[in-house]
């Protein structure tokens, strides 16, 4: 039987690898995407867990909403990431900072 302290550790995992990928990684911007989407899966795992081993379902209702504005959220940052590869012929952050205004 798989326990609610299994899940949490998976989440708090996977929560720890995402934040190393985001500081390990600061050039590369799909990987940064990458990392944050990484960092909402681990806290929508913590909520269905919670939400499962408490026999509430608010917790699976409410991962429905992060998984929508994630998506929404990652279809609007590739998209920006296709529109500064096309105007700046690279993805390195570093090389980014002429958008400051």
């Amino acid at each position: 039987m798989i326990e609610l302290s299994d899940y949490l550790m998976l989440g708090g995992i996977l929560f720890a690898i995402s934040v190393a990928g985001i500081f390990i990684n600061r050039k590369n911007l799909i990987v940064l995407l990458m990392c944050l989407e990484l960092m909402l899966l681990a806290v929508n795992t913590n909520f269905v867990a919670f939400s499962h081993f408490l026999g509430d379902m608010g917790g699976q209702v409410f991962v429905f909403f992060i998984l929508t504005v994630a998506a929404a959220e990652a279809a609007i940052g590739l998209a920006i990431l296709v529109v500064l590869f096309r105007n700046r012929r690279t993805i390195d952050v570093e090389d980014l900072d002429a958008l400051k205004g």
